[in-house]
C-alpha cells in the first residue's frame, strides 16, 4: 500500500524585480524611493545602484531570475538604452521579463518605448502606489 501525501496549495508568487539606474545618470533619489516602496509592499527587490550598462542589467536579471526590470533614467538616453536592454533580453531568450521605466522621459517618446516592448513608463510625479500596483497587478500572470 502506498502512502498518499496531501499536496499543499501552491504559495502565492512573490514578484522579484531588479531595479537599476542605467547609463551615466548619477541621480538616484527617485529610484531608491521606488525600490523602497516596492519592498515595503512585499515585492522582492534587487537594487543594482548607479551607472549600469544594458549588458550588466540583463545579465543580472537573468541570473537573479526576476519577473521584471525597472529602469530609471534622467540622462535623455532612454531611447537608445531601453532599446538595447530589450534587444539583449531577446538575445538571451529572456524577453518574458517585463520591463518598465521611469524618470524624465518626454511624453512623445513613450509610445516608441512601448513599441519596443517596455510595459510601462512612469514620469515624475507618478504616485509610488501606481508603480507598486503595476508590479503587483501586471505581473500576476507570471506566478
Amino acid at each position: 500500500m502506498t502512502r498518499q501525501t496531501k499536496q499543499s496549495p501552491r504559495p502565492l508568487h512573490r514578484p522579484r524585480v531588479l531595479v537599476a539606474k542605467i547609463g551615466l545618470d548619477g541621480h538616484d533619489r527617485g529610484v531608491k524611493l521606488v525600490a523602497k516602496a516596492l519592498r515595503d509592499a512585499g515585492i522582492e527587490v534587487i537594487y543594482m545602484g548607479l551607472h549600469n550598462t544594458p549588458e550588466e542589467i540583463v545579465r543580472s536579471a537573468v541570473q537573479e531570475d526576476v519577473d521584471a526590470i525597472g529602469l530609471s533614467i534622467l540622462s535623455a538616453a532612454h531611447r537608445t538604452l531601453f532599446k538595447e536592454v530589450m534587444r539583449l533580453l531577446k538575445k538571451q531568450r529572456a524577453d518574458d521579463i517585463a520591463v518598465f521605466g521611469g524618470g524624465v522621459i518626454p511624453s512623445e517618446d513613450i509610445p516608441g518605448l512601448k513599441r519596443l516592448g517596455v510595459r510601462a513608463v512612469f514620469t515624475p510625479g507618478t504616485p509610488l502606489e501606481a508603480i507598486v500596483m503595476f508590479v503587483k497587478e501586471g505581473l500576476k500572470s507570471k506566478g
